[in-house]
């Protein structure tokens, strides 16, 4: 596993809608690594092997976070801000932040005060960000309305190969896919394989509107995480059980194709990776929904990592379980062929 790499994207800033930077990234670290490799207009970054290949399988995962985005600043030079996301506010008050401008990171604090810690029903509209400015126009010369926060927070690894880190929904499902598609080309996978990062999951799902539309995939299957149910303060009736270091997690959902999740297992089973399963009513949640009904309909399958807290600056997670998703993925696109037949009967 390659952990520089994956704690890379863990560190960068990459709020929906402002994702280039980690783009960037993804778009260098991929050369060489796979046969063809492409952004779209909107920064969606595709690595490809066997492009001439007529049986297509894509994968997503989605390279944006949660954040803030600068709505307006006070004559005091403070910064107000709405959400980007689905945000847990009182996350927020008391922290440090770095704010990602034009002229590049600069750094403030949420400003806390015992009105903030009693507010039950604290929204983006209280929070104000102090960035050492001495008033309005002196704040303008460095930030501009639209520019984008995230809490300032690094990655820690806790015991038994756990993390603690911003962003890993979905960083982490976005290096499982770059790596699954490394070690289906080392496998010699013969399906067309596309592992794309795409944009704007937690807002809009344009990146995987954009990119199942061109791809136009046999198969996808979104890569992202999942709620875990082993700490206090969940409640496992409704998916059942799944608890970090347990495995990756397969989804029994009514929109799941059940033959790619019998693959799914079977890969599994041959990798000798555990795996879990949770059971989800509705729409998932995830890129899936959207690519599954992009062109003419694509049958998907989601596998995701098990995480706490999730939305959080400290969500926690298993590096044994990324990297047995990895796996998984790596010997499902090593086995798939274009006799693969998707008709229920």
């Amino acid at each position: 596993m390659d952990k520089a790499f994956l704690y890379d994207l863990l560190g960068s800033h990459g709020v929906s809608g402002s994702e280039e930077v980690i783009e960037k990234k993804i778009y260098d670290h991929m050369q060489g690594k796979a046969d063809v490799v492409t952004v779209d207009e909107l920064g969606c970054v595709t690595a490809c092997l066997n492009p001439d290949s007529s049986f297509k399988v894509m994968m997503a995962g989605h390279a944006d976070e949660i954040g803030l985005m600068i709505t307006r600043v006070t004559g005091e030079g403070f910064l107000q801000v709405t959400n980007i996301g689905g945000l847990y506010y009182h996350c927020y008050p008391g922290h440090q932040v770095a704010v990602r401008t034009k002229k590049g990171i600069i750094y403030g604090a949420v400003v806390n005060n015992r009105s903030i810690e009693k507010n039950n029903s604290l929204s983006s509209s209280d929070l104000l960000i102090d960035i050492g400015a001495k008033d309005k126009e002196d704040a303008l010369n460095y930030v501009s309305l639209g520019d984008t926060i995230t809490i300032d927070s690094g990655v820690r690894e806790l015991l038994n190969n756990k993390i603690s880190a911003r962003a890993m929904d979905d960083r982490t499902g976005v290096f499982i896919v770059m790596e699954a598609v490394r070690r289906a080309k080392e496998k010699g996978a013969k399906v067309g394989v596309y592992g794309v990062a795409t944009t704007g999951e937690e807002t809009t799902g344009n990146g995987a509107y954009f990119t199942g539309s061109r791809i136009r995939p046999n198969i996808a299957i979104a890569v992202d995480v999942t709620y875990a149910t082993d700490y206090a303060g969940t409640d496992s009736a409704e998916t059942g059980d799944v608890s970090v270091g347990g495995g990756p997690v397969i989804c029994n959902n009514p929109s799941i194709h059940k033959k790619v999740n019998e693959a799914l297992y079977e890969a599994a089973k041959r990798a000798g990776i555990k795996v879990q399963t949770e059971a989800c009513n509705g729409r998932t949640g995830t890129d899936g929904d959207t690519i599954h009904r992009t062109g003419m309909g694509v049958p998907f399958a989601l596998v995701s990592i098990p995480l706490r807290y999730m939305h959080s600056p400290d969500e926690v997670g298993s590096l044994d379980d990324i990297e047995g998703c990895i796996e998984v993925l790596a010997e499902f696109l090593a086995a798939m062929d274009e006799s693969f037949n998707l008709l229920p009967f």
